[in-house]
């Protein structure tokens, strides 16, 4: 599994895409939307989990996109 994918809100305005463990944001965009679409695409390629944050830096949501340890049964 790639790194986890964040999308976090710049407080200088727009949003932007920073890999776990990442120093340097990989993506800023100027508008949310347009950075959860970029940070799906890269944590699907990387099967990693998306995290995306609202503008108080909260967890909104999360999708996996790798081996899910807990699978539904059924």
């Amino acid at each position: 599994m790639g790194k986890n994918q964040h999308v976090l809100h710049d407080p200088n305005g727009g949003w932007y895409i920073k890999g776990e463990g990442n120093q340097k944001a990989t993506l800023h965009t100027q508008n949310k939307q347009e950075a959860i679409n970029k940070a799906r695409e890269i944590s699907q390629n990387q099967r990693s989990e998306l995290f995306i944050h609202g503008m108080d830096g909260k967890i909104q949501s999360r999708d996996l996109h790798g081996h899910d340890p807990n699978p539904p049964k059924g």
